[in-house]
């Protein structure tokens, strides 16, 4: 598997190509959750892209969608492959609704719920998809999810890092059960 640092780009198969959208606040594809979702794509042999970005400091949640859409066309118009995946975390599931338009897969790491148009676009989602969330996550809906026919995987006590606060035992082993089941899924596509 070639690397090339300029890029943050993993060369695989080009025909399986995952472009992974950061959170806000900070948490690069570098935190946990993204480092393994990448570490399980390169083991499977694909193609990883990772999109590094700071938000602007003055954008206001209004201009979120827009945004992270943008950043996220820019990363999948640099790809060739004929049905890409996106892997996004928090603010990056603010590309949940570009995904569903164009019928590609996606893992949705800690999805920001209580935003209609990240619901609505995660209920609408015709792909394959997986959700991954903790119930102590204030972004984490419950009566949203409840609603959602896609695979889920909700961590008892999880905050919005999806780690048990005070604990970095459980919170490891709820990291393994997040790489585990992104692997799983990742398998079937």
């Amino acid at each position: 598997m070639a690397y090339d640092p300029a890029t943050r780009r993993w060369s695989g198969d080009p025909d399986r190509v995952a472009v992974i959208l950061p959170g806000g606040g900070g948490y690069s594809p570098d935190r946990p959750l993204l480092y393994y979702a990448r570490a399980v794509l390169v083991a499977l042999g694909w193609t990883v892209q990772e999109v590094w970005w700071s938000r602007p400091a003055r954008l206001p949640p209004e201009q979120w969608l827009d945004w992270v859409t943008g950043q996220a066309e820019a990363a999948l118009a640099a790809e060739t492959a004929p049905r890409p995946l996106i892997v996004g975390k928090s603010l990056g599931t603010f590309a949940a609704p570009l995904a569903a338009a164009r019928r590609l897969p996606a893992i949705w790491l800690t999805p920001i719920l209580g935003d209609p148009d990240v619901a609505s676009a995660l209920a609408a989602a015709t792909a394959p998809c997986l959700v991954v969330g903790g119930d102590a996550d204030p972004y984490w809906k419950p009566s949203v999810a409840a609603g959602l026919d896609v695979p889920q995987l909700v961590l008892p006590g999880a905050d919005h890092a999806l780690e048990q606060p005070d604990d970095p035992i459980a919170s490891a082993r709820d990291l393994v059960r997040v790489t585990a089941r992104m692997d799983e899924f990742l398998r079937t596509l």
